[in-house]
């Protein structure tokens, strides 16, 4: 992971139509920029954020989206898929995002920033992705079947970050569970959960939602 690197920070600004929901705006649309970008505790200054109950709280500040991984769609989909085309603020080269821990921290600028949980797919997600320009249909199960959806990070302090920034992996805990483990847990393989539900950094809304899920 010594090339692992910020490829682009991205901003969206609210849009509305029928594709939102019942939010009715999203941000979701986000544009790469040259410029240094601070974060904050809930997200990065400029990004707008319409849905505060699913995003831009502390424990989901910042998503994260490898730009492997987005090649990887663009083949799949056949059309090439721009940095920000899920959503993510951060795009990024040269580490396995769904392979980091819950927990891990990374330096990214002068931010530091931590795993606390993943991104699932939703309606939006998938009207944002029929107004692109592919096809919609089962984008939600297609997206949960893959297993890679990229993690939301807290910022334990805050900082600036900009695209070329390295990402230096400060900590990693000493437990299995990584994004892609704790991902399955709460879509495909609820029999997972208690192990994942045991791990100290996991977010409290993850842990409140679905302790009465897990199996016993």
């Amino acid at each position: 992971m010594e090339n692992a690197r910020v490829l682009s920070v991205n901003l969206g600004r609210p849009e509305t139509g029928e594709w939102t929901g019942r939010v009715g705006s999203s941000g979701i649309r986000k544009t790469a920029t040259p410029d240094p970008v601070a974060v904050r505790r809930d997200g990065l200054v400029g990004d707008s954020v319409c849905d505060r109950r699913d995003h831009g709280s502390p424990d989901n500040a910042v998503y994260v989206f490898a730009r492997e991984d987005l090649d990887r769609w663009s083949d799949e989909l056949g059309a090439a898929l721009p940095d920000g085309q899920f959503g993510e603020n951060l795009t990024t080269r040269g580490i396995d995002v769904n392979e980091a821990l819950v927990g891990e921290r990374w330096r990214v600028g002068t931010a530091l920033l931590e795993v606390a949980k993943v991104r699932t797919a939703c309606r939006v997600f998938a009207g944002f992705m029929e107004l692109s320009g592919h096809d919609p249909t089962g984008w939600i199960k297609r997206f949960t079947r893959d297993g890679r959806p990229g993690p939301y990070l807290r910022v334990l302090e805050e900082g600036v970050v900009q695209a070329g920034d390295p990402i230096v992996v400060e900590h990693r805990p000493d437990h299995d569970v990584t994004v892609a483990v704790l991902f399955r847990a709460l879509t495909t393989e609820r029999d997972l959960l208690p192990h994942v539900l045991s791990v100290p950094a996991l977010s409290e809304t993850v842990r409140s939602r679905y302790a009465a899920r897990a199996p016993r």
